[in-house]
């Protein structure tokens, strides 16, 4: 049931594929476990980009670490939510070990990917072992002039182009997928790099190398796979398994929790729960990388639309708690430079355009929850001295604790704090 050396107990994991089919005996151990091990309260955390099991262990293991001190008295179990998702080696996590959350190698220079991205490429699209070993050996060689690029880009396109099962839901229905993919790769790499560069990222005053703008672009499409992924996952994995466990387990609170683009796992999840399903008691996002506006009722510049997860909140039977951060550039930078950089005409640096375009293209871990009347808005400080609203959306600016992290991500990674733990129980009002 538990992993050797997690730091809490009881513990289970639920592990899911790329079309949200879950690990049968996972789930059926969990089902007829948590009632027997006298659970009230069950803490369901599903990660963001990750690149194994271990990884996502040891988040979960040092984020739930202080819990128990926390809540002495509760009767808490903890869920762990593995699903296929990955990450770029070059982007440690911060309070995790070396070992486990970045590289057992150095960082490649410059653009050119180490071998452990690679390896993680392979397994995120195990049928483009082709074009990623062609992507990989033109970030290496850096061939001058446009051609190279343009074939860069061309790749890359390949790589997220949906597959027999169509795209998945968007964030917002009629936009699909981030312009930057179906745009000049020229132009984009240029963008791209500028942003790196305005972040600090080059050494110098040397002119941005667009080679560095091509590894973001393969980055970025990593993230819309994974992105679209969880969404799958979501709602079709994690969220039918919560109404399993309602039916089995019916005095059980559940409390969903995600990171990153496991925040859009979580709330995707809402739309999967079978009717009149009531267990879900809180839900916590933590930098969730997905659309401010998902929520929305009516989009700000197209009021006729709404966003995919209109009134899902109202599935919840308490808040809805959105942790953001100024300093997670890689929802306040990249996310919407990603998003809209080569169709926007307006001739300024990447950094200044992708922040620009952040309040029509941007994310929730950067700026929370948009467009929902009534939504609350804290700091983390006033927001822990409580109580939180009941129901609804909450906004809860994180920045406090979540600055730390280097280019080209950020903060984004930066959760492993005791006041965010706080904040899951605080919403869940778990005494």
């Amino acid at each position: 049931m538990a992993e050797p050396g997690m730091s809490v107990s009881p513990y289970w994991e639920l592990t899911f594929d790329a079309d949200g089919d879950v690990d049968g005996p996972e789930r059926d151990r969990l089902l007829a476990q948590v009632t027997e091990r006298g659970v009230r309260d069950l803490i369901v955390f599903a990660h963001g980009w990750n690149n194994d099991r271990s990884t996502a262990t040891a988040l979960y293991r040092a984020f739930f670490a202080p819990v128990p001190g926390l809540a002495p008295k509760a009767r808490i179990g903890y869920a762990g939510v593995v699903w296929p998702s990955m990450r770029f080696c070059d982007e440690p996590i911060p309070d995790l070990p070396r070992s486990v959350a970045a590289v057992e190698a150095q960082a490649a220079p410059g653009p050119a990917l180490d071998k452990d991205t690679r390896r993680a490429l392979l397994g995120a699209f195990p049928a483009r072992a082709t074009v990623l070993g062609r992507l990989a050996r033109l970030l290496d060689e850096r061939p001058p002039g446009d051609e190279g690029l343009a074939e860069f880009g061309r790749l890359v396109r390949l790589l997220v182009e949906p597959g027999p099962g169509g795209p998945g839901v968007a964030d917002v229905p009629g936009e699909d997928g981030p312009a930057v993919f179906r745009s000049d790769p020229v132009a984009a790499c240029a963008e791209l790099a500028g942003a790196l560069a305005g972040l600090g990222t080059a050494e110098g005053f040397a002119l941005p190398d667009p080679w560095n703008g091509a590894k973001e672009l393969l980055r970025q499409a990593t993230y819309y796979t994974m992105k679209r992924r969880a969404g799958t996952v979501g709602e079709h994995g994690l969220g039918p398994a919560v109404g399993r466990l309602a039916a089995a387990a019916p005095g059980v609170r559940v409390h969903l929790v995600g990171h990153s683009f496991g925040g859009r796992l979580v709330s995707f999840a809402l739309r999967g729960l079978p009717a009149g399903v009531r267990s879900v008691k809180s839900v916590t996002l933590l930098q969730g990388a997905f659309s401010h506006y998902a929520f929305a009722a009516a989009l700000p510049h197209d009021a006729g639309r709404a966003g995919a997860l209109r009134d899902r909140q109202q599935r919840i039977d308490g808040p809805l708690v959105c942790c953001h951060s100024r300093f997670d550039t890689a929802l306040a930078t990249f996310y919407p430079l990603a998003s809209r950089c080569a169709d926007d005409d307006r001739s300024v640096g990447g950094l200044a355009l992708g922040r620009l375009l952040g309040d029509r293209w941007g994310a929730m871990g950067h700026d929370g929850v948009r467009a929902v009347p009534g939504t609350a808005a804290l700091d983390l400080a006033a927001a822990l001295r409580g109580p939180l609203p009941g129901s609804g959306c909450v906004n809860v600016d994180v920045a406090a604790v979540v600055r730390r992290g280097g280019a080209p991500s950020g903060a984004h990674s930066d959760i492993l704090h005791p006041e965010l733990a706080r904040l899951v129980l605080a919403a869940g009002r778990i005494a």
